[in-house]
């Protein structure tokens, strides 16, 4: 997997294309053309401010039935983004894309054991039992890419530009 400085990623993906708000035509099917619809699971990106570097990942998040049948899935894709991640891919399963995303969602999920998983966590609060946790989440970079190529081709992901991502990660 290539690491690509920001200018050279926007130099990749056309120039201008960083500007609008949608790609062109040419740069829809550079990207397509590329594995995994040109967005790898984890890109790294340097940014010129403070130095900063951030992995840019995906993650799958799945509620499970018993979550659907409790109707707990808005207040699942609720509290992800609120915490600034985009969803790109749904299939009754959730494809979250963000800086950090796979630690962070098992940090948001909580611990698989309903008895052990902290309050305020999805498990936690919801979760009544090990065999009735509501959600699935990867558990690192590899796994979530691996799951996501299983439910989702690259032509069923979403590639958008989301208006608060410069106020959520100040980049």
């Amino acid at each position: 997997m290539g690491f690509f400085p920001r200018c050279e990623l926007r130099t990749l993906l056309g120039r201008g294309c960083a500007q609008s708000s949608s790609p062109t035509l040419a740069t829809r099917q550079l990207l397509l053309s590329l594995p995994h619809g040109g967005v790898p699971s984890s890109i790294l990106l340097r940014y010129n401010s403070g130095g900063l570097t951030r992995t840019q990942e995906r993650t799958l998040i799945a509620v499970k039935p018993d979550g659907v049948q409790r109707r707990l899935v808005g207040d699942v894709i609720r509290r992800f983004e609120r915490r600034g991640f985009k969803l790109v891919g749904m299939k009754l399963l959730q494809v979250w894309e963000g800086y950090n995303v796979v630690h962070t969602s098992r940090a948001m999920v909580g611990d698989t054991d309903s008895a052990e998983a902290a309050p305020g966590t999805i498990r936690g609060d919801f979760s009544v039992h090990i065999s009735r946790n509501v959600i699935h989440a990867s558990d690192s970079v590899e796994v979530a890419q691996r799951e996501i190529n299983l439910w989702f081709h690259s032509s069923e992901l979403v590639y958008w530009d989301c208006c608060s991502h410069s106020n959520v990660y100040h980049v």
